[in-house]
């Protein structure tokens, strides 16, 4: 065993998370490769409470890799409506077709397969050989890299090439032969509830006597913070144009840019530009603003007016096309809606 390893074991055995809903074991011991795989992307920018509800959702409507590549894409990125980073979706349903059609309708073992799909990559591929097949692979997630940069007293923003090179190296030596599925979730537990971002227990860690941040008074500063740009600031006018029967007109977005490819309202850069798109789309007599909201991207932040067209009605041959269609509420809740349109539309 490594160096840490005894000591996080041991740790991990009275202090770790063993009930999460993907750590269900077979008769033989093994975990099902699908729910490991599920929850690993779902836990990428992501806390464990909030994940488990939707991680539940997901595979009770889609409880097997086939029922996910045969789900159309619709469901899937309803299914994951209020997770965000929806990029993650589409690749997890990507990957799902493609292990269909070159892998027998499972996950393949081999790492470098693995790994080439699309939304797993390394730190992804060995945690679910790790997890589900007590595979000796490291993985070095955002818990991971906050526990080895303290530990060895690490400089440098872990995102950096040669930092991360750097963790990688250690992560590849803790890593034990042996338990590698309880060691992968000991020390993404360490960093998730003791080894915290902002002011960290180190009175409860078992890495405690030789962790260089804590003998040198680092905790703070380690890891070195990314350094900050000013997000950018954009608008936006959002146009909930609502029927007499309370059904909303929605756009499917395009494949580019933020929440690509999921069912949003038609947005207009300024007032005039809002009239003239409800006229193109529907019968309009008069228009009230909605409270404005901001929504704050990971590189841009999002000022939002929604307009209100009550009592729209749609031009002729408008509904059940690709890119427009008029929904009620039933019919919203089955599609893909990015979370702060679906909370707007909810206060109506």
């Amino acid at each position: 065993m490594s160096d840490i390893a005894p000591a996080l074991l041991a740790w991990f055995d009275h202090h770790g998370r063993h009930d999460l809903p993907w750590q269900q074991t077979r008769a033989d011991g093994s975990r099902d490769a699908y729910r490991v795989w599920l929850s690993e992307i779902m836990l990428q920018q992501t806390q464990v409470a909030t994940v488990i509800p939707y991680f539940e959702r997901f595979v009770s409507a889609l409880p097997s890799l086939p029922d996910l590549a045969a789900a159309d894409e619709d469901t899937v990125l309803a299914l994951w409506s209020g997770l965000g980073y929806y990029r993650r979706a589409r690749f997890l349903h990507r990957a799902a077709q493609q292990c269909v059609q070159q892998h027998g309708s499972e996950l393949p073992r081999e790492f470098d397969a693995l790994a080439a799909l699309p939304g797993i990559g390394r730190s992804t591929a060995g945690a679910i050989l790790a997890q589900a097949h007590g595979l000796r692979f490291a993985i070095l997630d955002g818990n991971v890299k906050r526990v080895l940069t303290r530990y060895h007293g690490i400089h440098g923003h872990p995102g950096q090439g040669a930092v991360e090179k750097q963790l990688w190296t250690h992560a590849e030596a803790h890593t034990p032969a042996q338990r590698s599925a309880d060691y992968t979730q000991a020390i993404m537990d360490l960093g998730a509830t003791v080894c915290v971002r902002a002011n960290p227990r180190c009175d409860s860690c078992p890495l405690t006597t030789d962790c260089v941040a804590r003998l040198e008074g680092l905790t703070a500063t380690l890891p070195s913070p990314k350094p900050r740009k000013a997000l950018p600031e954009r608008s936006t006018i959002m146009l909930v144009m609502r029927d007499a029967h309370g059904r909303i007109l929605l756009e499917r977005r395009g494949p580019q840019g933020v929440w690509s490819g999921l069912w949003s309202l038609p947005e207009a850069t300024d007032t005039d530009d809002a009239w003239r798109l409800a006229q193109q789309h529907a019968r309009i007599d008069d228009a009230r603003p909605l409270p404005a909201f901001l929504h704050v991207f990971s590189h841009y932040r999002l000022h939002v007016e929604p307009l209100l067209f009550d009592d729209a009605a749609g031009h002729a041959g408008i509904a059940d096309n690709e890119r427009l269609r008029w929904c009620d509420a039933r019919e919203r809740a089955a599609l893909g809606l990015p979370a702060p349109v679906r909370t707007l539309l909810q206060t109506l």
